[in-house]
Formats: structure tokens, C-alpha cells, sequence
């Protein structure tokens, strides 16, 4: 484990101190290439792609997967864990639920219209989930179910398959159990181009969403007008809040969960008590010793000032996951507004969140939380309105809209007015 202790220069100077070092953890990569072979070759680019990088051992000649295999993986779990995937299902499905808009807004004006704006969902979805050598059903639980909640018509998912040409049976019974109607085995930028486009074999969508590694966030950058997408989500991040009541044993295990995801994610420790940061960097560095797979994590420690000085740090940074582990984590969560989710309390890991709280794992990274939140219903459904005018309406609007419409050069606008205001 790489630990740096981060001098403090006030909340917003330390905070794009910070952000300049995560940022630094991660490559940049630009798919103008893959896009121009995309658009010449289609089917045939993704199958490459996807051969080349995935399916290594045994190449695809279809980017398609029939739904019965999706079936029989579902078919195939273990008791135990087809119970907890289940129940992540539900508790994700009720959080999506709750969310949901309760009906159509309508105004009616002072001169008679009324304006109506209700919510409809999309008609069709794409969902990419991570994988290849690695399996992650929780993010097709994630994304297709507030899909689903929000009534979307017709729902793909899109994951690269394992070097022996399939996708991994996880993968697959996730699916099932959402009724996803199409599956297509393919990752990475190729996928997403796919998606966004259409190819020979893969129906396009109208949103795509999902996580992925930088291949797959430049791609969303790319096809972003074409398609609507969720969000740029890039690597993982967990900072946590300490102070001297913490567990540091505790705090330890939590960054070094999140260090699981990759060298690329960076982990932050606040306290405003140099020896409470310190006791998490021992904790950290003894539980990283044990535990080959994040050993090259990146640690970054902080000391504010006093816990206010903590939360206005947090609020500039915008970290994807915030722990509150403070004796007084209940009082202080209001004031967070930022990060993509907050976690309360001891008990309350970062890992019940990626997997069975109820709450989405697909969260704002980047410092995107100032301005985007947790992937939901809302993603995949958009706003329509409805504008009726009778004729007591159109008489009174007409002049004005006839003034407006020739100041701007339009004459035919208001044309087109001052006729619905004759009687």
C-alpha cells in the first residue's frame, strides 16, 4: 500500500490538491481510432475487438447470446447465492420504486393554457457490465433493475466474455433474473460504439449505462447526443471521516475493500487527529500485508482542522463514496452534498452499498458528484410536455407572441399566432 499524507491549504485548495493526484493515477486513452474502424466495419470491428481482447481462446463468430443460456445459468446457482441475489434484487427494485415520479405536473396560465409535463420512459436500453476474466452480476442487477422500474421498453446488455468465447454464468443469471430481453458478448469501447449505433447483429438504444474501465468512459464521452448515457463513472473512490473514536481496524478493511478495484482508485483518509490518520495507515498497511490484492493501492492522508473543516473538504472534492465514522457521523450527514453516496456510521461499509443496501454502485466519480447523483429510474426516462389552448387563450397570447416573433425576425411565427386569435 502507497500511503502520502496531503498538506492542508483550506478545503477547496486541498481538494483540487487531491484531485490533480488522482487524476494522475489515471491513463488516457482516446478511441477516434476504434470509432473510424467502427463506422467502416461494424459486426466486424466488435468481433475483432472483442477476440483480440477477450474471447482469446476461443474466438466468437457472433456477437449475439441466446437468452436460454441466460436461463439455465440462472437455473445452475447455488442455493445461497441465488437467495442473495435475489434479495439485492429487491431491495435495489424498492429503492428504484421509491424514486419514481408520482404523476404529471400541469399549469394552467392566466390567460387559459395549461402546460402539462409528464415523465415517459425510454423505449429501449443498453446496459454494460464489466467482465471478461472477472464477474460482476451486482452491476447488471444495478442497472437493468431501476431500467426495468422506470418502464423502459426493451433492455440489452452488453459484457465481454471470458477468454473461452462465453459469458461467465453470474453474468448470465443476473440477466435472467432481470428478463433482459437481448445479450450481446462484447466489451470494451467496441461495445459501447455498438450500442449507441447499431451493427449488423446489435439493435441500437436510446440510454447506455454501466461502468467500465477507461476504454469504456472515453466511448460514452464519444457516442454522449447520440445516445443519452448515465454518467462518465470512472475508477472507484472511498474517502472516510474519522476522529478518535474510530475503529481503525475498521476504517482499514473499508479502504482496503475498495482497493480492490484497481490501482487506479484512490483511497482517502480524513481526520482532524494526526495519530488517528497515522493508526489507519499501520491498520491499512498490516491488512494490505495479508491481502495480495490491493497491495499497490494509492492511500492518501488528510488532516483538517475540526470536523466542519472535514465536511467542507468532502463537499469540494466530491468523493464517489464517503464513510462517516465519527462519533457524530448521524449530524454530520445532512451536510454533506456532494458525494455520490454517504455511508453512516461504524456499521455502515461501503460494500453493503455495492451490493445489497438498496442503494446503486453506479455513482458519480471524478468529482462529478457536484453536478450528477446515483444512477436511477430518472436516467432512463425523459420529460414531455403537452401545451393546449383554447380560444380565449390564443387570443390573449397572439399579440404578444406576434411582437416577440418579429422583433427576432420571424414574421411567420406570429403569422401563424394572430391567426388562432380570429374569432
Amino acid at each position: 500500500m502507497r500511503v502520502r499524507w496531503v498538506e492542508w491549504e483550506g478545503a477547496a485548495r486541498t481538494a483540487i490538491t487531491l484531485r490533480r493526484w488522482t487524476a494522475r493515477l489515471t491513463s488516457d486513452v482516446d478511441v477516434g481510432e476504434i470509432l473510424a474502424d467502427f463506422a467502416a466495419r461494424g459486426d466486424r470491428a466488435v468481433l475483432e475487438l472483442t477476440n483480440r481482447f477477450d474471447a482469446t481462446g476461443q474466438p466468437l463468430d457472433s456477437l449475439a447470446v441466446d437468452p436460454a443460456q441466460a436461463e439455465a445459468a440462472l437455473g445452475a446457482l447455488e442455493p445461497q447465492l441465488r437467495e442473495a441475489m435475489e434479495l439485492a434484487s429487491a431491495n435495489i427494485r424498492a429503492v428504484a420504486a421509491a424514486q419514481l415520479v408520482s404523476g404529471p405536473s400541469q399549469a394552467t396560465l392566466p390567460q387559459g393554457q395549461t402546460v402539462t409535463v409528464r415523465e415517459v420512459p425510454m423505449g429501449s436500453a443498453g446496459i454494460y457490465a464489466p467482465g471478461g476474466r472477472a464477474a460482476y452480476p451486482s452491476s447488471v442487477l444495478m442497472c437493468a433493475i431501476p431500467a426495468r422500474v422506470a418502464g423502459v421498453g426493451s433492455i440489452s446488455l452488453a459484457s465481454p466474455p471470458r477468454p473461452d468465447g462465453r459469458l461467465h454464468p453470474l453474468v448470465l443469471a443476473a440477466a435472467a433474473l432481470c428478463g433482459i430481453d437481448e445479450i450481446y458478448a462484447m466489451g470494451g469501447a467496441g461495445a459501447i460504439l455498438a450500442l449507441a449505433y447499431g451493427t449488423e447483429t446489435v439493435v441500437p438504444v436510446d440510454v447506455i449505462a454501466g461502468p467500465g474501465n477507461a476504454w469504456v468512459r472515453e466511448a460514452k464521452r464519444a457516442v454522449c447526443g447520440r445516445v443519452a448515457i448515465d454518467s462518465y463513472a470512472g475508477p472507484s473512490e472511498l474517502m472516510a471521516i474519522a476522529d478518535a473514536d474510530t475503529d481503525v481496524e475498521l476504517a482499514a478493511l473499508d479502504l482496503c475493500a475498495q482497493a480492490e478495484h484497481g490501482v487506479e482508485s484512490p483511497l482517502v483518509a480524513v481526520a482532524g487527529d494526526g495519530l488517528v490518520l497515522e493508526g489507519i495507515a499501520a491498520a491499512v498497511d498490516a491488512a494490505a500485508a495479508t491481502r495480495p490484492s490491493v497491495a499497490d493501492a494509492q492511500l492518501a492522508l488528510v488532516q483538517a482542522p475540526d470536523a466542519e473543516s472535514a465536511i467542507a473538504f468532502a463537499n469540494c472534492h466530491a468523493p464517489e463514496h464517503l464513510q462517516l465514522m465519527t462519533t457524530d457521523a448521524a449530524l454530520l450527514a445532512d451536510r454533506v452534498t456532494t458525494a455520490g453516496c454517504v455511508f453512516v456510521g461504524a456499521r455502515s461499509a461501503t460494500a453493503f452499498g455495492d451490493y445489497a443496501a438498496g442503494s446503486n454502485h453506479v455513482l458519480p466519480t471524478g468529482g462529478a458528484g457536484r453536478f450528477s447523483g446515483p444512477l436511477g429510474p430518472g436516467v432512463f426516462r425523459r420529460k414531455i410536455s403537452t401545451v393546449e389552448v383554447p380560444a380565449e387563450a390564443a387570443a390573449k397570447l397572439a399579440p404578444h407572441v406576434d411582437v416577440l416573433a418579429r422583433a427576432e425576425g420571424f414574421p411567420v411565427h406570429g403569422e401563424s399566432a394572430m391567426i388562432r386569435a380570429e374569432p
